[in-house]
């Protein structure tokens, strides 16, 4: 047999078993219970929403309460009931939720009662239990607000913040556009643009969030007004990545610019070429430190162990952002001998629902990161930490391990507008380090939460040790117990708690809103 096909098999049969354990994971989870979403308890607040908004209130076991619940990402976020779902249809629906739940908020306060009345969901696609629904509370559901608009003279598109990612790019495809957007077509606009957000134009324009024009954001005190750099620029500037700290956004207005195919897949190789991969990741990002391709994205190197298989893998994900096959930057990686792979020129659409298809919904999910300069010698460590987890976990059902590499250059936080990330004064090049988990069975939570925290902390102690730590955590990739605003600096967690205070004076969204990181402010107290 020809080596290249005998290749190809291996990997192709990999890739095929992966998918079967992905598929029986999903086949075990319960079904659907309808008999758990019929409470017929309605609190006085959802009540007098579903007065106020008759059509767009929803309690259990209606079909569309149950059908939101059923399509978060994580299974840790469908097994939460809200009281009642809304979903409203408008900015203005928004507004009146918030209106009733804010009077809702200070009664309780009047009352000594601190209560957590409600979350906010745009793409529900986070794993943190909570982060975008709530036990016995109000979810403010924003999947109706999809708009997707381009500017005639395509320079910006107005995108409402419950839209997906494939639901942009499938339309801007089309007029041969593109924004600074998700890399996973399955993922909401919201949650990822407040979070700061990757893009794999990135290189070129910067962080999705330095390319918002403006937000239109409906306040804690019910009012909805815009956010940009000449009408309230602080907010403005706090939005990009404070999170939903200070209002809900109902809509984004993002820069656009022309854009073609892109050229994009994954390399599949065996995990006997760690020592390889890894030393090729450490060349490209020294590499590109400092004047680098900004059509190349990435890349995003993956080693997966697959419990059910007894095997490990390394799949690198590679982009470049024009329709050209193996541009230079990339020949450390093209001369490593692999198995398989699936890189091509396709729309930008394909790409990312590609990476979507990676990371399918309906399991139970965890993400933990840090982020390290970019040493030889800690990625070589940290990938040690990922095979002790290997150990220590591989008694847990049907586990999917994986730890994920990407380059973040200082040149991408300058870019366009600025931001509250505090990446501005970084002058060498860091790596966002993320584990991913993916396991069945509820009884191994805890070993899963100790395993994971237990290996970061390890990691950053490390680190901190050998001058190689650095202090930046990508919000959107942070566990629950993780305090992204502290790694944005002082500075900057100061002038977004300031922000708060002025917007949001009586603390709604830091202390009944759950979900999301909040700012560490008790003076709303």
């Amino acid at each position: 047999m020809d080596i290249s096909w005998g290749n190809a098999l291996v990997a192709g049969i990999i890739v095929v078993a992966l998918s079967i354990v992905i598929h029986r994971i999903q086949d075990s989870q319960p079904g659907i219970d309808h008999a758990r979403y019929d409470n017929p308890e309605r609190s006085t607040v959802s009540l007098a929403l579903a007065e106020a908004l008759p059509e767009s209130v929803f309690f259990g076991p209606h079909p569309v309460f149950v059908e939101s619940i059923q399509s978060y990402w994580a299974v840790q976020e469908r097994d939460i009931v809200p009281r009642c779902i809304v979903r409203p249809r408008n900015a203005e629906e928004v507004a009146t939720a918030v209106g009733f739940l804010k009077r809702e908020y200070d009664d309780c306060t009047r009352h000594g009662r601190v209560p957590s009345l409600f979350a906010v969901r745009s793409g529900g696609h986070s794993p943190i239990p909570g982060a975008a629904n709530i036990d016995g509370g109000i979810v403010i559901d924003l999947q109706l607000l999809n708009e997707v608009v381009p500017s005639k003279d395509g320079s910006c598109v107005a995108i409402g913040t419950g839209a997906r990612w494939l639901d942009v790019s499938t339309i801007l495809d089309q007029r041969h556009l593109a924004v600074a957007g998700g890399r996973n077509s399955a993922v909401g606009v919201g949650g990822l643009t407040l979070g700061g957000g990757i893009s794999f134009f990135s290189p070129r324009v910067g962080f999705v969030c330095n390319n918002v024009l403006s937000y239109e954001i409906v306040l804690a005190n019910g009012t909805i007004i815009t956010a940009s750099e000449t009408a309230n620029p602080g907010l403005w500037r706090a939005l990009k990545g404070g999170s939903n700290n200070f209002g809900i956004v109902t809509r984004f207005v993002a820069r656009s610019f022309p854009s073609t195919d892109v050229w994009s897949g994954f390399l599949y190789m065996t995990a006997s070429k760690t020592r390889q991969v890894i030393q090729a990741f450490h060349n490209y990002t020294q590499a590109n430190a400092g004047i680098h391709d900004e059509y190349a994205a990435g890349p995003l190197v993956c080693f997966t162990y697959v419990q059910k298989l007894g095997v490990q893998f390394i799949a690198t994900n590679l982009v470049y952002t024009k329709p050209e096959s193996w541009p230079a930057c990339y020949a450390g990686f093209q001369a490593i001998g692999r198995l398989w792979s699936t890189v091509k020129v396709r729309s930008l659409t394909s790409a990312t629902n590609e990476l979507a298809m990676s990371s399918p919904a309906g399991l139970r999910q965890k993400f933990i990161t840090t982020t390290v300069k970019n040493d030889h010698d800690i990625l070589m460590e940290i990938h040690a930490a990922y095979e002790k987890g290997a150990k220590v976990m591989r008694r847990v059902r049907h586990l999917i391990w994986t730890l994920v590499l990407q380059p973040l250059f200082p040149l991408m936080a300058k870019k366009s507008q600025p931001n509250v990330l505090g990446l501005d004064t970084r002058t060498e090049p860091l790596v966002i380090v993320l584990f991913t988990v993916v396991w069945e069975d509820t009884a191994d939570d805890e070993l899963v939460d100790r395993t994971t925290r237990g290996i970061i902390q390890d990691i950053d102690h490390h680190a901190s040790s050998k001058g190689t730590a650095d202090p930046y955590r990508y919000l959107n990739d942070c566990d629950s117990w993780q305090s992204p605003f502290d790694g944005y600096g002082a500075d900057n967690k100061r002038f977004l708690q300031e922000i708060s205070r002025q917007y949001d004076p009586d603390g709604l969204f830091q202390r009944a809103c759950i979900g999301g990181f909040k700012l560490d402010m008790d003076d709303h107290a």
